[in-house]
């Protein structure tokens, strides 16, 4: 099945309908009140009555006369083009929209391509992704961390594994634990990096945070490219030490935001079945 939405929309405290917005729609596009009437199925004093009394409660005019016809006001002009994006948000689309964290969008845009499915993938940290999410700005959430499905209680489905490893100033030998007493690092934000530094609390391991980014790419760059600096990363992208493997392994989870998309389901059960190869091919551990 296929959903065609027809919005009302609250302006100014006054409620409009669809048939409001379809009137703006189709006088910009005829640039007559008459022929858009005819489009609509009105007649001309019914949609010229629509259009007083939005002028009435808005308190200023939608439609002005030129020398072309009718056409909009730019106030019209804006209420038409924020229902128009507000409508877009609703439709159903050609592609299907995934916000991931850095890592897990990563591996979802992988396993897209293997089985030919259709879809755009936006990245960022966690809590930017499910913020897009829940305004119905992607189909998929995918999670570097399921902290954050915890604490707001979402139904996910764990997809992978994967583990930190540590990496660090090329001058620098750390081959154990309590070698990072002292030592200095570059922080992920809103990352499974939480496990590493529980572990380093837990070890009564004392240790310091340098500095903190957005994305695990500017925190190998950084570390990279410095003298005295650590980080823990994916093991899926980065080589480093892994031992803390144990303590710091986490599943990458997706989260369903369009249920009844049939082709969306299809793509999750291939995730869950034979995409499993391609999880590992991408460095992950599959479940």
């Amino acid at each position: 099945m296929r959903f065609s939405p027809q919005l009302g929309m609250n302006i100014n405290g006054y409620e409009f309908n669809y048939k409001f917005f379809q009137t703006l729609k189709c006088v910009a596009k005829t640039w007559s009140q008459r022929k858009a009437a005819h489009k609509l199925g009105v007649s001309p004093a019914v949609l010229n009555r629509r259009i007083l009394d939005a002028e009435n409660k808005l308190g200023f005019k939608l439609l002005r006369s030129s020398g072309a016809g009718s056409e909009l006001t730019e106030p019209a002009n804006k209420i038409l083009k924020k229902y128009q994006r507000y409508l877009n948000r609703v439709k159903e689309r050609e592609y299907a929209i995934i916000s991931g964290g850095h890592i897990s969008s990563g591996l979802l845009e992988a396993l897209a391509l293997a089985n030919e499915f259709k879809a755009i993938t936006f990245s960022s940290h966690d809590k930017n992704s499910f913020y897009l999410a829940e305004k119905n700005y992607a189909d998929i959430l995918t999670l570097d961390d399921p902290l954050l499905a915890f604490q707001n209680d979402l139904d996910f489905t764990p997809i992978a594994y994967d583990h930190l490893v540590l990496v660090s100033s090329p001058e620098l030998q750390i081959n154990d634990i309590k070698e990072l007493e002292g030592e200095k690092f570059v922080a992920v934000y809103n990352s499974s990096q939480r496990l590493a530094w529980k572990t380093l609390e837990n070890s009564k391991i004392a240790f310091k945070i340098y500095n903190t980014v957005n994305s695990p790419f500017e925190a190998f760059k950084i570390v990279s490219n410095s003298k005295n600096l650590h980080t823990f990363l994916n093991a899926s992208f980065f080589k480093g030490k892994g031992f803390l493997k144990e303590e710091t392994k986490h599943v990458i989870s997706i989260i369903n935001y369009a249920e009844s998309d049939y082709q969306l389901k299809n793509f999750l059960e291939y995730i869950l079945g034979p995409g499993q190869k391609i999880v590992k091919d991408q460095g992950f551990e599959p479940l």
